[in-house]
């Protein structure tokens, strides 16, 4: 059973997008679509038979897109929405059914749980690396606390690489593209030697910048400084992952695990859109508002505000993004029977800077840095066994968590006139104890029941000083808060997340279910604060935002389900409906106001209600259609700021109406000489927001949710691939692929920097349309 469940595994297909014209499994015929196999609930399953919303791209996907990280995946599952943060290519913004956290400071907590095989990744800095080997990618949707946990209020991702085989084989693969696009990936499995068997795969890319940088174009602005860089938007990324497997007896297996990744190349262009001309004293750009000689007239940014797509820019900053990354991970599992005992200890370390330049223009305006250390320590026990004549399975588990992070922040902004260091840190721990229950009542019924308890403890430091004294008119340096570890009081969290679930199969290819699951983001403090004033009884720091940290967030999910099998297994058509309730829901307000920070608030309540549909379709024998539709309606019910009820004048960020995909994959023809394949995607995402600023204000100078507003985007991806031929005895593969077919060039993502900074507004646009070429060999 073992093996038969491995080569399921292997030749697994993808609900939204994996090649499956050649996958089957044992119970499946040569011209239906093969099962499904995945884990997300601790044990193989059919992805068919799980009671939740969940997605599945196999290793044979991945590989026919090119894809190696999540930022690849798109929009294959429905109401997933994947972004890179503005001016980074290494952090991500992954919003899952309307829940995203937009901030990616180290001490906020992200909104869904990213894992790579069973080990969390708990920041959303650096969660952007390579794994060159992927054997699949599993989107889980909506609260995932009981078997996932902390921070997994929106979902869960799988990252699963392929494990050590034990015969001797591998790949390599050379890319070369547009922009001097290289790349190269290979994997070497080594033969058993023993009880060990060990594989080592890894990729390295480098490409050149999208955006070429050159000398200040506009005569007579005397503040314009020479670029320093005569490229951004680069590529130059290394990883790799050493794999060791021993059997250490026939029921004892040890996984050890280390992978690393290495990236060190410049941010996308941070091109500026638009500064306030509407005459407001506050617009300093304005060469129409009285303000404008106290800035403007020095640092003239609306000479280089541009709101389409730039090829070439004029910065004077010294960009880069760096970020190196590396986990050790050891997973022991004990076949005790009927019951499996699993082990999971596992330590990551992130070195993570960047620098900025955050005005679009040579003159030096805005220049920010964040060197961020962080590293975190994670061990698991899991249980996971039947029962009761088989119809009781088990899940059972503990989780201790422990994590330290520290960021420094240097920033300057016109010239050095207002310069900052601002710092800050945080140490967490957490523990959690876990269960879930799965029972049948009846051949076709069956009742799941799970609950997780969480303890969590926080600590924060905040370091402030700025060059100019305010209440002496002169630069030097002043202090404004030197809070170290314990000034301010632990913030301390307990949680129970339940989950109930009825499942109940119709037929052998029809499954229904109804599901409330509840979610837990934790809270904390905000690092970035500038709220500082005298010291009180009630915070003897003076830090207000520390004394009194931002609430958790939850989520009461109510989830209806079916998930069909039809037309003699050539088609998979699952439908799923959702109605989330959030209370305290997070959102972060970015002011640039003092030191570049955001203000924290907790939206008193929401209501995210949606609907997903997932389809795969195998009409004739060689194609294989995939497609995905969602529907999404978030509503804030009950929002307080400043003691005012703005529940109607919100908007709610990446959170578009309608998101949808197809997908491809056409087996032209095949004979003695390899195959012939072309493959095709198109991903729609409509308009969304990307801040929760006001829809309606007083004037237009302020911040507005519609300065920042998507338009959305429409990406086709197309490739065409010769393989499975000899070449030189090893079987060879030919392929050339086109991204970004229509080259879309709206921009998907934006900073507002508010009036406290003249409306200073910027864009981030998609890859352009690129092409690339690629060869590569199994042996």
């Amino acid at each position: 059973m073992r093996n038969a469940v491995l080569k399921c595994l292997l030749a697994s297909t993808a609900l939204a997008g994996a090649t499956t014209a050649h996958a089957q499994s044992e119970n499946s015929n040569d011209d239906g679509i093969g099962e499904i196999v995945v884990t997300a609930q601790k044990r193989a399953e059919n992805i068919q038979d799980v009671p939740i919303a969940i997605s599945a791209v196999s290793s044979e996907y991945l590989e026919s897109r090119g894809v190696t990280s999540i930022d690849g995946l798109g929009t294959v599952s429905p109401n997933v929405k994947i972004e890179r943060a503005p001016s980074s290519k290494t952090i991500t913004q992954i919003a899952i059914r309307g829940s995203v956290t937009i901030n990616p400071a180290i001490t906020w907590e992200p909104a869904v749980g990213l894992y790579l095989d069973g080990v969390y990744i708990a920041k959303a800095q650096g969660s952007i690396f390579d794994v060159a080997d992927l054997e699949r990618v599993e989107i889980l949707r909506g609260p995932q606390g009981t078997l996932y946990g902390r921070n997994a209020l929106a979902g869960a991702i799988n990252l699963i690489s392929k494990k050590p085989t034990g015969e001797a084989g591998g790949s390599v693969e050379l890319t070369y593209g547009s922009y001097d696009y290289r790349k190269i990936k290979g994997a070497i499995d080594l033969p058993q030697m023993g009880i060990f068997s060990a594989k080592v795969s890894g990729q390295y890319v480098k490409r050149d910048g999208l955006v070429d940088v050159i000398p200040n174009p506009v005569a007579g602005v005397v503040t314009a400084l020479p670029n320093l860089v005569n490229q951004t938007d680069t590529i130059d990324s290394a990883s790799f992952m050493v794999q060791l497997r021993a059997e250490l007896s026939d029921a004892i297996t040890a996984d050890y695990t280390y992978d690393y990744n290495k990236q060190k190349q410049r941010p996308p262009f941070a091109q500026l859109l638009r500064v306030n001309r509407n005459g407001d004293p506050r617009d300093i750009f304005d060469p129409g508002s009285p303000s404008f000689a106290f800035g403007g007239a020095f640092f003239p940014l609306h000479l280089y505000a541009d709101p389409d797509r730039q090829k070439v820019a004029s910065i004077n900053g010294a960009v880069y993004e760096r970020s190196r990354a590396y986990g050790h991970a050891l997973t022991l599992t004990a076949d005790l029977g009927s019951a499996t005992l699993k082990s999971i200890t596992a330590y990551r370390d992130l070195a993570w800077a960047d620098g900025l330049d955050l005005d679009g223009s040579p003159t030096p305006v805005a220049y920010t840095q964040r060197i961020t250390d962080y590293h975190a320590f994670s061990q698991e026990l899991q249980l996971t066994g039947t029962t009761f004549s088989d119809r009781l399975n088990y899940v059972l588990g503990a989780f201790y968590f422990k994590e330290k992070a520290e960021t420094l922040g240097p920033q300057v902004f016109f010239g050095g006139g207002a310069d900052f260091q601002s710092d800050y840190g945080s140490h967490t721990k957490a523990l959690a104890l876990y269960a879930q229950l799965d029972y049948d009542l009846t051949d076709a019924l069956k009742l799941s029941l799970g609950g997780r308890y969480t303890y969590e403890k926080k600590d924060i430091r905040r370091f402030l000083r700025v060059n100019f004294d305010a209440a002496n008119g002169i630069f030097a340096p002043l202090v404004v808060a030197n809070i170290p570890y314990g000034g301010v009081p632990d913030a301390k969290y307990n949680n129970f997340s339940p989950a109930v679930t009825l499942s109940y199969a119709a037929s052998e290819d029809i499954n229904l279910y109804a599901r409330f699951a509840r979610g837990f983001k934790s809270g904390g403090f905000n690092g970035e604060t500038n709220d500082f004033g005298a010291p009180t009884a009630a915070c003897p720091s003076g830090a207000f935002e520390l004394c009194d940290p931002y609430d958790p967030e939850k989520v009461d999910s109510y989830e209806l389900g079916v998930k069909t099998r039809l037309a003699d297994g050539r088609l998979i058509f699952n439908v799923a409906a959702f109605r989330d309730d959030h209370k305290d829901i997070q959102l972060s307000i970015f002011r640039a106001t003092g030191a570049a920070s955001s203000i924290v608030r907790n939206a008193a309540a929401a209501r995210i209600q949606g609907l997903e549909f997932e389809a795969i379709a195998k009409p004739v024998d060689g194609l294989t259609v995939n497609g995905s539709l969602a529907l999404l309606d978030a509503d804030y019910k009950r929002y307080i700021d400043a003691g005012v009820d703005v529940s109607d004048n919100r908007a709610f960020p990446h959170t578009p109406k309608l998101s949808a995909s197809v997908g491809v994959d056409w087996a032209v023809a095949e004979g003695d000489w390899g195959k012939f394949n072309l493959y095709g995607d198109v991903n729609h995402v409509s308009a969304y927001f990307t801040f929760p600023y006001p829809l309606r204000t007083p004037t237009p100078s302020d911040q507005n949710a519609f300065n920042t507003r998507s338009k959305g985007r429409t990406i086709v991806n197309l490739r065409a691939a010769l393989s499975e031929f000899e070449l030189g005895g090893v079987k060879t593969e030919v392929a050339a692929f086109v991204r970004n077919l229509t080259n879309e060039d709206d921009p998907s993502n934006f900073i507002d920097f508010g009036p406290g900074f003249g409306g200073l507004t910027l864009g981030y646009f998609p890859d352009p349309r690129t092409w690339g070429v690629s060869v590569g060999i199994r042996f």
